[in-house]
């Protein structure tokens, strides 16, 4: 947290003056998966725990997504024991920041959950980092839920990365998930509720509007939040 306020000071003041997010247009629109999961039924329920450093943005842009239900930050990848913010962020444990991202497979499949992961959420190319958090539980990764989850993953970036999309090579890690830990409760929601918070400003709110700029189709206005039932 106090890594996070300090790297505002780096921040130009002209930015925040002329009403301009410093992460705006950042974003890279990258290619639909080649190979998506299967096709599902309508109603039915997918999970994908995603990592992409601070969870603040990455739940807030899957919290716009279209056919997304819930999305849960937490941690993942170490134990319950030290599944808490204080330590998690302090580097002092094995986890990542994540969110646990719900979906219809039928109104947004998980090849779209990926493509706009790798395209608006965060920098797949930076390893153990993003923006001005450093340390391994900012780290890019996907955790996934059985063999079709990581062949999809994994022939995603291995597509990508073929294509040559980024300017450097993918660092994403495709893990399975051992377990989920639901994070603090005062971190959900947290850019919804904290919008003109210096950090979710400059770093967070462009990732929302990128993503409703260039996934208009995909997009809902009103975001689905944890600790309000029935949003839509």
């Amino acid at each position: 947290m106090l890594r996070r306020l300090l790297s505002l000071v780096l921040v130009p003041l002209g930015l925040l003056l002329a009403g301009v997010p410093a992460g705006a247009g950042q974003a890279v629109v990258v290619p639909p998966p080649a190979l998506d999961g299967a096709a599902a039924q309508a109603g039915a329920s997918e999970t994908i725990v995603l990592a992409g450093g601070c969870f603040w943005g990455v739940q807030a842009v899957f919290q716009h997504v279209k056919g997304v239900s819930r999305a849960v930050s937490g941690y993942a990848g170490g134990t319950k024991e030290s599944a808490t913010y204080p330590l998690v962020s302090a580097g002092r444990t094995s986890h990542a920041e994540v969110v646990e991202v719900t979906f219809d497979p039928s109104v947004v499949t998980y090849g779209t959950i990926l493509q706009i992961y790798f395209s608006v959420v965060h920098d797949p190319t930076e390893l153990d980092r993003q923006g001005p958090d450093v340390g391994p539980q900012y780290r890019s990764a996907i955790f996934v839920a059985g063999p079709e989850q990581r062949r999809v993953a994994e022939a995603y970036i291995a597509q990508l990365d073929k294509a040559g999309v980024f300017r450097k090579r993918i660092a994403t890690r495709v893990d399975d998930l051992a377990a989920f830990y639901p994070a603090e409760a005062y971190h959900q929601d947290y850019a919804t509720l904290h919008p003109n918070q210096p950090y979710i400003y400059i770093h967070d709110r462009p990732k929302v509007e990128n993503l409703k700029r260039l996934f208009a189709a995909q997009s809902r206005t009103t975001p689905v939040l944890v600790n309000a039932s029935g949003a839509k």
